[in-house]
């Protein structure tokens, strides 16, 4: 259990040296419980009962809070460590990775899906065994037990000071139409189930969505700079933020585990439209961190949207249209590019239509795995190794056919490149891979496919197309539109010829952020129910959830730096 819990908390800061492990048995019942502090405000206990995992707890978790509050309060009563604020079981657990498991020899669930354990005399056992453990834990750590204590009664101070906090926003006036944020734009529907709430980075933006709106069912509410991460902090200073209190105030629910009710929401689809750029990612992510770690209500009901607005406005003659993203953009230019497009092979045949357009797709896919491969591969020299069909281990494994191989390669670099610029050799070694090498005005110049490429998934990937591609570019081809002719050869050419077709004659606008929209536009692309895309935000695996906002959003750098290099090729960066 203690490595379990070691790995729950592998992107916190523990408070103590290494978790507090406890093992003990009663009645015909075994305990066995790991508990670990950390600098964190939630608390995360798992519990089970013959490995048999209860997400609503019950008695075993119940005899657990009740003998760890008891413990922690009196050692704090014997360090006179009160300051006069009543400690709670909430103010012991903030900051708790624990793991409880039973073995109970007829366990009583309170249903099929034995998500709670009701067997009553589970809970004694546990009290008696964590009472007897923790006594004796507190008495040979004294320093240890201080930090924790310590932790503990800051906990209570907080909670002390949200209570205040959340009492003063009580006096100032029940939450009605008076009270509400002078920023928000509110609807004239009362019915929650018929209004929208529209939470808007900035006031430009603010300003259109405002001016555009519904004024029937949709509101409004502008947020300016970035909102706390509340990762990272402490539940009084998230209140006393002031974007956050706005925020609360205009949803209606209160907040907290004694004062949110989701019954008083105003709103039933409250949507995050932030810019499509960097900072609007990360005012998003703030966003999405706040609800999932106070309000995780809203988005199990279904309430938390996220907008789509468009990246581009394209143009064509008399026609506008509104595309998403880079993906929808690419298939605007691919649709317009294969207008009157004739692409003839070098055996003589044509491709044109469906053909041509499966052709562009496939050229796409192949694209899309060039530009991902790393820096130091040359993307032109493996796109003609993927077309001659090289980067398997059939070739590779014979080293007389790979070396015929990589002259075949150079021959058909040196036909690519222009005159003064050929002179392309190719050799293979076996541990080292393709080697292609050539001079140009005294520089050389070399390429390299070692193993590591040549054992990749990317490799075996583009392979997969090997056969088509030689079909399709034995030689060099020439695509054909209008009055035009263009030399293709390879896949990367054809996307690129194809789109750069598609571009002429369309003007197109690119949005770096909402507030470069008129209100119209906005109501056309974003605020329209009509035509409008929206995202619903759902959490399928609460845990694998849990574990990516601590990893991203909390204070320990190691996780996230390993995060951020495990994915960096699938990352859209916006430089």
């Amino acid at each position: 259990l203690e490595a379990f819990v070691t790995y729950l908390d592998r992107a916190k800061k523990p408070l103590v040296s290494k978790p507090i492990a406890i093992r003990g048995e009663k009645d015909g019942i075994t305990v066995e419980v790991a508990m670990w502090w950390n600098d964190s405000y939630h608390e995360n206990v798992l519990c089970f009962t013959n490995n048999i995992p209860q997400r609503d707890g019950g008695t075993h978790l119940a005899g657990f809070r009740g003998a760890l509050t008891r413990q922690v309060t009196g050692y704090a009563d014997a360090m006179a460590k009160k300051e006069k604020i009543a400690l709670t079981g909430d103010d012991c657990r903030e900051g708790l990775t624990a793991v409880l498991s039973v073995k109970v020899p007829d366990p009583k669930f309170s249903s099929q899906t034995k998500d709670k354990l009701v067997s009553s005399e589970v809970r004694p056992v546990v009290e008696n065994v964590l009472n007897e453990a923790l006594a004796a834990w507190f008495e040979e750590h004294p320093a240890e037990a201080k930090t924790i204590v310590g932790k503990v009664v800051e906990a209570a101070a907080a909670r002390e000071a949200a209570r205040k906090a959340r009492e003063l926003t009580r006096r100032k006036g029940a939450l009605d139409i008076a009270s509400l944020p002078g920023k928000l734009a509110d609807c004239q529907e009362r019915d929650p189930a018929k209004s929208e709430l529209f939470i808007v980075e900035g006031d430009s933006a603010g300003g259109s969505a405002k001016q555009g709106r519904n004024r029937e069912f949709q509101a409004v509410l502008p947020l300016r700079g970035k909102i706390l991460n509340v990762e990272r902090a402490r539940f009084d200073k998230m209140l006393s933020s002031e974007q956050v209190g706005t925020l609360i105030t205009a949803l209606g629910t209160g907040i907290g585990r004694d004062d949110f009710d989701i019954s008083k929401l105003r709103y039933h689809k409250i949507i995050i439209m932030t810019d499509a750029d960097v900072d609007g990612a990360h005012i998003r992510t703030l966003l999405l961190t706040f609800f999932f770690r106070q309000m995780p209500s809203l988005i199990e009901g279904g309430y938390l949207y996220i907008a789509q607005p468009p990246l581009f406005k394209v143009t064509r003659g008399k026609s506008e249209q509104y595309l998403k993203d880079e993906r929808a953009m690419e298939d605007y230019l691919i649709e317009t590019g294969l207008d009157d497009c004739v692409l003839k092979l070098a055996s003589g045949e044509d491709r044109s239509g469906r053909d041509l357009q499966a052709l562009v797709e496939d050229a796409r896919v192949i694209r899309s795995m060039l530009n991902n491969l790393h820096s130091r591969y040359n993307r032109s020299v493996v796109e003609q190794a993927a077309i001659a069909g090289v980067l398997n281990s059939r070739v590779t494994g014979n080293p007389e056919t790979a070396n015929a191989a990589a002259d075949y390669i150079a021959k058909r670099l040196d036909a690519l490149a222009d005159e003064v610029e050929r002179g392309w050799t190719g050799r293979f070694t076996e541990g080292e891979g393709f080697v292609f090498e050539r001079t140009v005005r005294g520089v050389k110049d070399v390429a390299i496919i070692d193993d590591a490429l040549l054992g990749s998934a990317e490799a075996r990937k583009l392979d997969e197309y090997a056969s088509s591609l030689q079909d399709a570019y034995p030689r060099s081809a020439m695509l054909r539109r209008k009055d035009t002719e263009t030399p293709i050869h390879g896949p990367i050419n054809l996307f690129e010829a194809i789109t750069e077709a598609g571009r002429k004659g369309v003007a197109y606008q690119r949005y770096k952020g909402l507030g470069e929209m008129n209100p119209e536009q906005l109501w056309e692309t974003t605020l329209d129910t009509n035509v409008r895309s929206l995202l619903q935000v759902k959490i399928k695996e609460v845990d694998a959830a849990d574990d990516i906002f601590t990893k991203l959003m909390g204070d320990v750098v190691e996780p996230r730096r390993e995060f951020i290099q495990d994915n960096s090729l699938d990352a859209n960066v916006d430089v």
